[in-house]
């Protein structure tokens, strides 16, 4: 008798979790035909009317075929800057005092994900009016670290899909089409198949998916620029000599952290011949944004390889850029995700702060 009441009472249980289930599945497709196709960026937001910038030759241009640099920073996570009470105009007017002409946004998979869509969408479109308000410009970049022809990152913050990320920048694209202020489409962050633990990477594979994603970017919006990685974490580009990315209009990303060149002799010119073998070369031919950079002493805030310096390189890879027209934009402003370049959130600097702040401050 015991047994009957048991499984009766199995059998009842069953049934309410399947119509349960049945239900809660309804209640997301109820209406279904009435759901709006998504909406573009409303433009009317906007109170200045910036230039477009463009790619010609190795060069990025403004509207008039003048040269133009990207000089700026890096900020954390726009949604963990929202979660932490730092996400707002003064942020973002605090970047244009040190001089920045462009902020990078880094948007984590894991915190699209966490969000959807369309509440990420009310983020980046704060960043775009306030950005546009002060007469700066975006990067959007999908802050991934793996391999992504294989679905295998470094952490589960980086975890996402080839579905996902062709979604991602066919609703980035369709969404803000035409708004000059996102000036630079980042495809992917860090491609690596950290020596083998994430596949084995291959040029053809990386080539072929970037321009797939290339593609569908153009076939919504043809005035951003695209902007493609190498491997070992977007250091190495030296496969673009044979084989560069087959698509008109883009720029490359280089990621030159200081540990990354390992010359025998830790002297500048050792440095440049490594910089301009792996990367440098590159310039010649394309444009060249070295998204993130920076360093931080062997004692400092979440020092750790690839960015420990005693200082010399600040000055050794602004020379190196310089002298090449490669653009730049420092990792991070943020007191917490080293190498920092803020010691708080009253905007004290540090070590790396201070000089990038300067140099920053050269080109207002």
């Amino acid at each position: 008798m015991k047994k009957l009441i048991t499984t009766s009472a199995l059998l009842i249980l069953f049934f309410n979790l399947s119509v349960f289930a049945a239900s809660n599945s309804s209640s997301k497709t109820k209406g279904w035909w009435n759901v709006p196709y998504p909406g573009t960026f409303d433009t009317s937001q906007l109170v200045n009317e910036q230039a477009f910038i463009r790619v010609k030759g190795n060069k990025l241009v403004d509207e008039k075929g003048t040269t133009f640099i990207f000089r700026g920073v890096n900020i954390a996570d726009p949604d963990k800057l929202r979660t932490e009470n730092q996400w707002s105009l003064s942020l973002f007017e605090e970047l244009k005092d040190w001089g920045a002409n462009v902020v990078r946004l880094p948007i984590h998979p894991i915190s699209w994900q966490k969000n959807g869509k369309e509440e990420y969408f009310k983020i980046i479109d704060q960043a775009v009016i306030w950005a546009n308000s002060l007469d700066m410009y975006l990067i959007i970049d999908w802050h991934s670290i793996g391999y992504l022809p294989d679905e295998l990152f470094q952490h589960p913050m980086y975890d996402t899909t080839k579905k996902e990320t062709f979604a991602f920048w066919k609703d980035v694209s369709f969404r803000y089409a035409g708004v000059a202020t996102i000036a630079v489409y980042e495809l992917f962050n860090e491609p690596t198949d950290q020596g083998g633990r994430a596949g084995k990477a291959n040029w053809h594979d990386w080539k072929t998916i970037n321009e797939q994603l290339i593609d569908v970017i153009y076939a919504h919006d043809k005035n951003v620029i695209p902007l493609i990685a190498g491997f070992n974490w977007a250091y190495d580009l030296r496969p673009i000599k044979q084989h560069p990315v087959a698509r008109k209009g883009i720029a490359y990303a280089v990621h030159p952290y200081p540990q990354k060149a390992k010359p025998k002799v830790k002297s500048k010119q050792n440095f440049f011949d490594l910089w301009e073998s792996v990367w440098g070369f590159a310039a010649k031919d394309y444009p060249v944004i070295a998204t993130e950079l920076g360093w931080v002493s062997a004692d400092g805030l979440g020092a750790h390889i690839p960015v420990i310096n005693d200082g010399s390189y600040g000055p050794q890879i602004m020379e190196f850029m310089q002298e090449r027209n490669i653009s730049w934009v420092v990792w991070a402003f943020d007191p917490l995700w080293s190498p920092t370049m803020i010691k708080d959130w009253n905007f004290t600097p540090t070590e790396q702060g201070s000089f990038f702040k300067k140099q920053l401050q050269q080109h207002k």
